[in-house]
């Protein structure tokens, strides 16, 4: 068993892809802090053919998760059809009552304001969840 933190391993998993992709998440990831110093992440889903699992990011519930194929990198957030888009990010998982996702591939520049104000809707949504338990 490691003693690794999920930060860590989250670390090291985006510095192991070595292309557009490991500098994508890093950079995404870095914007999810900014947005959210709260947050915690986590690593979920393992299984073998993924053995250090999907990164999570939470903040009294899920916020999104990172993953990572072939030609692109996928952020989906949990409650992404209850968010508000006025910047249009979601681009992926529309039809879904739940979930929307951000699909990003190697040309696109994902805007830093507005994914930062994506992830503080989210944890705004969250949080007003918790608090009408």
């Amino acid at each position: 068993m490691s003693d690794e933190s999920p930060s860590q391993v989250i670390e090291a998993m985006f510095a192991d892809l070595s292309d557009w992709r490991g500098a994508t998440l890093s950079r995404l990831r870095a914007l999810i802090k900014q947005a959210d110093p709260d947050v915690v992440e986590d690593l979920k889903w393992k299984k073998p053919t993924n053995p250090a699992g999907v990164p999570v990011w939470s903040d009294d519930g899920m916020i999104c998760t990172g993953e990572v194929y072939k030609d692109h990198v996928k952020l989906t957030f949990a409650k992404g059809a209850s968010l508000e888009d006025p910047d249009g990010l979601f681009n992926a998982s529309l039809g879904g009552n739940l979930r929307r996702a951000i699909d990003v591939y190697e040309s696109d520049n994902v805007d830093d304001a507005a994914f930062k104000a994506l992830v503080r809707a989210a944890v705004a949504l969250n949080k007003a969840t918790v608090r009408r338990r």
